[in-house]
């Protein structure tokens, strides 16, 4: 979540009455999501589509240091889609659902974001997310659960209550993980999720924020070892296989961990 730069404003608009419109802007070769503000919803480069381009959502894949053959993925809030791609066309093994209340958005990825259409992996359901998360035949189905859940005016999360949480929680299978975004133009968001998500969680761990003040959360629902030299192996791979930059996600755990002493 970020403030645009200057930008080009292509004149592409989705607009379905009811929710916020979704528009698109470029800047040197990135085209950038929004919802009818300046607050990026979401971004791609355009010479590699496939790729996630902002770093605060290469860390919502953190998760892989945990569990590298999830059967299946949910993401609640699309965005550009950008994670919700990446885990479809790389962890083949794994279902993919993304849950997106507003159908503009949806629209716009498929449109300019190179969404692929449903088959029987990809499955994008328009909905609302505290509804995906409280439904009994979504609980104990999630190996990892992805949350970057935010509106056009990007305050702070949509959904933070403690039973949103505990539907989170409860959608997770028995060694399950939830990352989340928690980002806002107040501090107290920060204190507040923590808190909530606390309550919940068996174990909580937290990046140094990164990208105007994104702070990306690993939520555990079973408590795991952390072993150092195994999670910088496991980074290792993870670079050579997805070019995703997992040493400096275990380098910040290991700053966390030092910080909580």
């Amino acid at each position: 979540m970020s403030k645009s730069s200057k930008s080009y404003t292509a004149n592409i608009r989705f607009d379905q009455p009811g929710y916020p419109p979704a528009t698109v802007t470029e800047f040197e070769g990135v085209r950038s999501l929004h919802l009818g503000t300046s607050w990026v919803q979401g971004a791609m480069r355009l010479s590699k589509p496939d790729n996630i381009e902002l770093e605060y959502v290469q860390m919502m894949m953190m998760w892989l240091l945990f569990d590298n053959s999830p059967r299946h993925i949910v993401q609640l809030g699309l965005g550009s889609s950008a994670l919700t791609k990446f885990c479809y066309r790389r962890i083949p093994q794994a279902r993919v659902t993304a849950i997106e209340l507003n159908p503009n958005v949806i629209a716009m990825c498929e449109a300019q974001f190179g969404l692929p259409p449903n088959d029987a992996r990809l499955n994008v359901v328009e909905m609302n997310a505290l509804d995906f998360v409280l439904n009994k035949a979504n609980h104990g189905t999630v190996d990892v659960l992805q949350v970057d859940l935010y509106d056009q005016e990007a305050r702070g999360p949509v959904l933070d209550s403690q039973e949103f949480y505990q539907g989170c929680f409860d959608c997770l299978s028995e060694d399950g993980i939830m990352t989340t975004n928690v980002f806002g133009d107040d501090f107290t968001n920060y204190d507040k999720n923590l808190q909530t998500m606390g309550l919940v969680f068996d174990a909580l761990v937290w990046l140094p924020e990164v990208h105007d003040a994104n702070i990306v959360v690993i939520a555990f629902k079973k408590s795991p070892s952390l072993d150092f030299s195994v999670l910088y192996e496991r980074a290792a791979n993870i670079k050579k296989t997805l070019n995703l930059p997992a040493k400096n996600w275990v380098n910040g755990l290991k700053g966390w961990m030092l910080d909580q002493q």
